[in-house]
């Protein structure tokens, strides 16, 4: 059974994405101690890209400024060697395809497993290439974690019924960054996937305060956040670590309450 679903087994979960070396990799990995103290069940970890198509400027800065900090594939393996001591949540990359085909996508993927990564989310791979990486990710126990975005249509039910790990849920058109109102008709999406999958599906981009992540977590099995923590880590850079505690706790406490009521 994927170690991903234990994100999901005691009520909605709260994702927190960081990107590695923003500011640096000891700030990242104190970062992910706050979040994972202050209730995040899963942690998504971007892998810096030079051309991150998906992302908004928040994210995009994030990673520019990890790459000028030289922020290397290999120190971000260790990284997580460094985390897995003692964070005990589901993590998964986020990257791009081009950074798994340098690194070399067999070597990259048997990496992630010895080093204690559940998944990988690679946002732009098309649903209908993903047999590119699929063998590799089967052979050494890491999920290939599908998007679902509004322009899926007719190819929600095919995407939820060969999902692994949990479903993204993209929650608007366009690209990462917070957002003051998500108008997609979510609910309609959310209720094809529970017909063909009971994969959990979690949603993502736009989500910036306790309201909206409870909103999304009452559609879904939870919220995914990244601008708003990579906003923070901008603002107070090394000393960002426990001001993400405290937003994550927010967030936490805003799922809950959309739980209970």
């Amino acid at each position: 059974m994927s170690k991903i679903a234990n994100a999901f087994d005691h009520g909605k979960a709260f994702i927190a994405f960081l990107t590695c070396g923003d500011p640096d990799l000891e700030t990242t990995a104190a970062a992910v101690r706050a979040a994972v103290e202050n209730g995040a069940d899963l942690i998504e970890l971007g892998i810096p890209f030079s051309d991150p198509t998906a992302e908004g400027p928040v994210i995009q800065g994030a990673n520019l400024r990890a790459l000028r900090g030289g922020v290397t594939t290999d120190r971000i393996f260790d990284l997580v060697r460094d985390l897995r001591r003692d964070v005990k949540v589901p993590m998964v990359f986020m990257t791009y395809c081009n950074v798994v085909f340098s690194y070399g996508a067999e070597r990259f993927l048997r990496s992630c497993s010895e080093t204690g990564i559940d998944g990988l989310i690679l946002p732009d791979l098309p649903y209908e290439e993903k047999d590119e990486f699929l063998p590799f990710c089967r052979e050494v126990g890491v999920d290939l974690i599908s998007l679902i975005a509004p322009t899926s249509e007719n190819r929600i039910a095919r995407i939820a019924a060969e999902a692994e790990g949990f479903l993204y849920i993209v929650s608007s058109l366009g690209v990462t960054g917070t957002r003051s109102e998500i108008t997609t008709d979510l609910g309609a999406i959310v209720s094809v996937v529970r017909r063909h999958t009971d994969i959990p599906c979690a949603i993502g981009f736009g989500i910036s305060t306790p309201e909206q992540a409870g909103k999304m977590a009452a559609l879904s099995d939870g919220a995914i956040v990244g601008s708003a923590i990579i906003k923070i880590l901008e603002k107070y850079g090394k000393a960002a670590p426990p001001e993400i505690g405290r937003y994550v706790r927010s967030m936490k406490d805003g799922i809950r309450k959309a739980e209970s009521a």
